[in-house]
């Protein structure tokens, strides 16, 4: 039977503070302790949610929900994400609107309900205390509240991980109870139909049932039985129609990698792990750090995670799952990247939860003589934290991608003409235009006459079909009769652009997040110039 909260209080002694709550005898106050925590993530996933402008990646959201459900399942197969997450938008924007707010609210809504299944999954593994812990330090951590702000997949990959880890521990816990199995089978599928890296998530899981085993009797071993070898077939089965698609994916590596949609990323390196680490909770790469620092906190945590680990005698291993959870994909991915590099922030968030749950647990775990110390880990992760969301919400409105967009938008005439440098300016363009132009995508062969155009692959899917009236090879291939052009670019030398053809005039210019609108006027040469020209 398991022991109440306050005499595990009374035994461990960490934390005074939260000793003296005696909340099992504060009746049903005590029972909606996690109302305030949800508060404040509510509070901070939706606090300047429309803050920032759109950008690349969010446009290319926006863009495949555009498509009929046929079209989107044949897009996205030629993209590098499974489908799921584009059609629960394409619904969302449906019922909602396309408004910023709406769209983000429902990457805002799962980053919520991610919060709360950690707590719940906490309160599973160890003490209410612990809970609160957790609960706190997930809702403040700053890269869950990022990817809960953007419009793509990855808060939504967090409810379906952390509600099938979930799932595994009540059917560990009762075996013989395949409901849970059912439920798991379930949340791993919409996982695998939402993102690639949900393979990760079944590495943990079947490697902490390898864990549990040696304490498990040869026959009531979880990792050999039926039900559990059945429901990871049921898994693949429900996968099988985008197999193919995915099979296909992989054979186009090639062109996806020509098309900058993959392999972008730099190789990976020694600081690339502790980077990554200081990424997570304070939103910052930490490179320009002093060297001490730099590489002291990133170790400390992974110290407390792996002491915390090594320690973890209970029946369930509850420290260890956590451990895996954290640690496993993350240093699976940094060993691939040293081959591919695919070390990015966004594609292990759902993981860095793993985090806030293990120190929680640790900070619980401690004996009395050392609450003081699990007070001050407490406080630092806190603080940090604290930090890296000042870091996310250092947004400068006048600094947006918008601007330049809008100013366009405001001096646009009639038959001008509007030509972007880059797919990733095209793709957050998008979103913001108001006029009744033709956007158009510069895309000039290069020296040796090979051309630029993108692929059908990547983020090509969402322009090929109408690629030949949105790509332009030449400036100088425009209409006779333009007059009027609007060049997009970067606002970084050099110029994406040049040379430009002989005869064009500057009238204006506007910067904004990193991109350039230039207004320029076309007067014929060698023919008598405007007045304009002269």
């Amino acid at each position: 039977m398991r022991r109440s909260v306050v005499e595990q209080n009374d035994k461990v002694g960490a934390l005074p503070a939260f000793n003296r709550l005696a909340w099992e005898r504060a009746g049903w106050i005590s029972r909606l302790w996690w109302v305030p925590i949800l508060a404040l993530a509510i509070a901070l996933r939706f606090y300047g949610l429309t803050a920032a402008a759109i950008w690349g990646d969010e446009g290319s959201s926006l863009l495949l929900s555009e498509y009929a459900l046929a079209d989107l399942w044949f897009h996205a197969a030629h993209d590098v994400h499974p489908p799921l997450y584009f059609f629960l938008l394409r619904g969302w924007i449906e019922l909602f609107g396309d408004s910023i707010g709406s769209i983000r609210g429902m990457s805002a809504i799962p980053g919520v309900v991610a919060v709360g299944l950690g707590i719940w999954l906490t309160r599973q593994l160890s003490t209410r205390r612990a809970a609160v812990l957790a609960g706190i330090l997930l809702a403040l951590l700053p890269t869950a509240v990022r990817y809960s702000q953007e419009v793509r997949m990855y808060s939504l990959l967090g409810v379906w991980l952390l509600g099938a880890t979930l799932a595994l521990v009540y059917w560990v816990r009762q075996p013989q109870r395949t409901r849970y199995l059912v439920v798991y089978a379930l949340l791993m599928s919409a996982g695998f139909y939402t993102h690639y890296f949900t393979a990760l998530c079944v590495l943990v899981h079947w490697a902490y049932l390898g864990l549990l085993s040696p304490s498990q009797l040869p026959g009531q071993r979880l990792i050999t039985r039926p039900t559990w070898w059945a429901v990871n077939v049921a898994i693949v089965v429900v996968y099988l129609p985008w197999l193919p698609n995915l099979l296909d994916l992989v054979q186009h590596v090639e062109q996806l990698k020509v098309g900058g949609d993959i392999g972008w990323e730099e190789p990976v390196n020694l600081h690339s792990l502790p980077s990554m680490i200081w990424q997570f909770v304070l939103q910052d790469e930490g490179i320009n750090f002093w060297p001490p620092l730099f590489w002291v906190f990133p170790l400390l945590l992974v110290a407390v995670v792996g002491v915390t680990a090594w320690r973890d005698h209970e029946r369930y291993r509850p420290a260890s799952l956590l451990a895996l959870f954290f640690l496993l994909p993350l240093l699976l991915v940094y060993a691939v990247s040293f081959i591919s590099p695919v070390f990015i922030e966004r594609y292990l968030t759902v993981y860095a939860l793993g985090l806030p749950i293990l120190l929680a647990l640790a900070i619980d775990r401690l004996p009395a003589r050392f609450s003081l110390l699990g007070a001050a880990l407490f406080v630092l992760f806190v603080g940090l934290e604290l930090v890296g969301l000042k870091n996310n919400f250092a947004v400068d409105e006048h600094d947006q991608v918008n601007v330049p967009v809008e100013f366009v938008n405001r001096n646009y005439q009639e038959d001008d003409r509007i030509v972007l440098s880059d797919m990733m300016w095209y793709l957050s363009y998008v979103y913001y235009d108001q006029t009744d132009a033709q956007l158009q995508l510069f895309t000039p062969p290069k020296p040796d006459g090979t051309p630029t155009r993108p692929n059908a692959y990547g983020f090509g899917t969402l322009v090929d079909q109408d690629g030949g009236r949105i790509y332009l090879d030449r400036l100088s291939a425009l209409p006779a009769d333009t007059h009027r052009v609007w060049l997009i670019s970067s606002n970084e030398p050099p110029d994406e652009f040049a040379p430009l053809p002989e005869g064009w005039r500057e009238l204006s210019r506007q910067d904004g997040g990193g991109a350039r609108a230039r207004l320029f006027v076309l007067c014929k040469v060698p023919q008598p110039q405007p007045e304009c020209c002269r």
